[in-house]
């Protein structure tokens, strides 16, 4: 079967035309960039376990009453979603201290936030995706009062569901992002969740040691990215058709094959 008209590519997704109008078909790279894609590399099946744990979040959230872009997964890369216009706004949500916090506010990393935290960034690669105000936001009309009134209430009730769903198999949520946009029906509009959540997205470290199961493994060249990746997978229950790098290596091996 021939691929549908790409759409645009980024750093860890292809967007392709979806079956039907007002749908896009977004497809998982094993492609990993750190520091504004100054360091790239590739992370075995990381697009396959990406997926999967968007599908399973994404899911979960809509349950508890999020809406979002999500509309459901088609194969081990792709998963069909509603065609959003973004909101040009980066939203990370931070429980504890590390990253970039760390670095501008000398905190010492792991230090537990007296409450939660939600700074936003202007999205764009070129300018580095810049820490903003909500006054940015107001100034220069990127969203309006009524968005990130819903916005932020969304980070919280997202924060909240997630830090105990990811408590319960000893993960620690340090922090994340999330991108939002705007979903059309006629002259009206209202914002849903959008893009993914997943371990290249999120801070989050094994509850008694700390351990890194995210894209801070990439980014310090900690090694071990496919198998932190693998373990987030395996302790959410996915994947119980067969072990997680087996299923990765299988698809591997699929592209190779051109299937």
């Amino acid at each position: 079967m021939s691929r549908r008209r790409q759409i645009y590519e980024g750093k860890a997704k292809i967007l392709y035309e979806g079956p039907e109008p007002g749908t896009i078909i977004q497809y998982f790279k094993d492609d990993a960039t750190a520091f504004n894609a100054e360091k790239k590399g590739t992370i075995n099946g990381k697009g396959v376990i990406n997926n999967r744990v968007s599908e399973h979040i994404f899911t979960l959230l809509q349950q508890i009453g999020i809406p979002s872009h999500f509309i459901r997964r088609l194969n081990m890369r792709e998963q069909l979603v509603k065609q959003v216009e973004i909101v040009p706004i980066e939203v990370i949500v931070r429980n504890y201290a590390a990253g970039s916090l760390t670095k501008r506010l000398g905190i010492e990393e792991g230090t537990q936030l007296p409450h939660t935290l939600i700074e936003y960034c202007y999205k764009d690669d070129a300018l580095g995706d810049p820490l903003i105000a909500e006054e940015h936001i107001a100034c220069f009309g990127w969203a309006s009062q009524e968005e990130m009134q819903d916005i932020s209430a969304m980070a919280i009730r997202i924060n909240d569901f997630m830090a105990g769903m990811f408590g319960g198999i000893g993960i620690k949520l340090v922090d994340f992002k999330l991108e939002f946009g705007r979903l059309f029906d006629g002259d009206f509009s209202r914002i849903i969740l959008a893009d993914e959540i997943s371990p290249d997205g999120c801070r989050l470290w094994d509850i008694e040691t700390n351990e890194k199961l995210d894209k801070d493994r990439f980014r310090r060249d900690l090694g071990g990215e496919a198998e932190a990746y693998q373990e987030v997978a395996r302790r959410l229950g996915l994947f119980p058709e067969g072990n997680v790098s087996e299923v990765a290596d299988l698809d591997s091996e699929r592209k190779k094959r051109g299937k």
